[in-house]
């Protein structure tokens, strides 16, 4: 027998949750808080955008800030 159901997996952005609107648009929300150095240096826990791609560059930033926030405050 076989099985015609669809296999197809929805993009992800490990540590993240992806949400897309019923608009279309992406939304990202961080799935642990950052730690409150990275928050008070501007780092957001939740992003949006118009497509993936851009969503998942939105995500890298924010984690990309808040590294370098941590980084700071134990160098």
């Amino acid at each position: 027998m076989h099985d015609d159901t669809s296999t197809t997996t929805a993009p992800a952005i490990p540590g993240w949750r992806l949400i897309i609107s019923d608009t279309g648009r992406f939304w990202a929300i961080r799935n642990r808080a950052f730690p409150r150095t990275a928050l008070r240096a501007g780092a957001e826990p939740t992003v949006d955008a118009d497509t993936f791609e851009e969503v998942r560059e939105a995500v890298a930033e924010q984690e990309e800030k808040a590294r370098t926030a941590v980084e700071g405050v134990s160098s």
